[in-house]
């Protein structure tokens, strides 16, 4: 839902435009949008399974923000990261001609983006509700300019953008990953939740590897790995591991999945990539995946393949090696 939403414009406060187009960055599926024109709006959502779920109820969503699109008004529901949050209300200030919601809980941060935005703009008095705030601003000057990124992020020759999975450096699990892979993975590769793409460039400096998919639900996070990975091996899959198909068995998965979606661990998103690779494979196929130390992923890999050890790792990350998929009686 979006109770602070829905008060804003039943109040007056938010005054929307009786024509043009509206901008809302990082909707949610569960948010709730009635209050808006629905003709009007062009929704900005980069993750893969609430873009579908969006989609699918007849909104028009766009992975990143047009940049051949003003807008009179714009909405922005704050994602988790710090960067993010305030790259998303500079995109939103910069590319519109009108009023500038920005909406969010107080876990999300709301109270020092409205802080700052003080400093910088003249932002409404906040509608309080429900644990968060939203507020409004007017757009279409450069006052945020300093929120917008000044160009490509560079990690170790890397580039990676704000808000994706380790945007200030290369992941240590990731990097310890690509220092336990065996000298020989086979013909087809899978590289899941494959991020701007770190382990997909370590993957191919493995001769035996014709073909390399990365698969990633994060738009923004597999631009970055089509800058990062530059090799006609590589094919790129803006997906959701949960629900791609491969197109061919893979002799091999490698992974580094995630196990948040919230602010709170979520094991069971490593045991469905865990499923995931094991319907991939071929019967001689093997997955290579790093986890925290302290995640339950030994019993689902027991279930879905024959052999499991655990290959490498250190006090706070374990290197997972599992072969034989086995193939479940439906």
């Amino acid at each position: 839902m979006s109770i602070r939403l829905s008060l804003a414009v039943e109040t007056g406060g938010f005054a929307l435009p009786d024509e043009g187009r509206i901008a809302v960055f990082h909707p949610r599926s569960d948010h709730d949008l009635t209050q808006l024109p629905k003709d009007r709006l062009v929704l900005i959502q980069p993750m893969r399974p609430e873009y579908d779920a969006i989609a699918a109820r007849g909104y028009d969503c766009r992975p990143e923000l047009p940049a051949d699109m003003t807008f009179r008004a714009a909405v922005v529901f704050l994602p988790r990261s710090k960067t993010q949050a305030r790259m998303a209300v500079g995109q939103a200030a910069a590319a519109t001609k009108g009023p500038v919601l920005v909406d969010g809980a107080k876990t999300d941060g709301i109270d020092s983006i409205y802080k700052a935005l003080r400093k910088l703009a003249s932002p409404s008095a906040p509608v309080s509700k429900a644990h968060g705030k939203a507020f409004w601003f007017d757009g279409g000057d450069n006052a945020l300019a300093e929120w917008l990124p000044a160009g490509e992020t560079l990690i170790e020759g890397f580039v990676t953008s704000p808000g994706v999975f380790s945007a200030d450096g290369i992941d240590p699990a990731s990097r310890l990953l690509a220092e336990a892979l065996p000298a020989k993975l086979g013909r087809a590769v899978a590289d899941l939740g494959a991020g701007w793409g770190y382990l997909s460039r370590q993957i191919l400096t493995h001769d035996e590897v014709e073909e390399l998919h990365l698969v990633e639900a994060n738009h923004d996070a597999l631009t970055c790995a089509r800058q990062n990975v530059d090799d006609p091996r590589a094919a790129f899959h803006w997906a959701d591991v949960r629900g791609w198909k491969a197109p061919v068995q893979m002799n091999a998965v490698v992974m580094n999945p995630p196990f948040h979606s919230g602010r709170s661990a979520e094991p069971e998103l490593g045991q469905a990539f865990i499923a995931a690779a094991a319907g991939m494979l071929n019967t001689s196929g093997a997955l290579w995946m790093v986890a925290n130390r302290h995640l339950p992923y030994e019993a689902t890999l027991a279930e879905r393949f024959a052999q499991v050890e655990e290959a490498a790792g250190d006090n706070r990350f374990k290197i997972l090696h599992a072969s034989r998929p086995k193939r479940l009686r439906r």
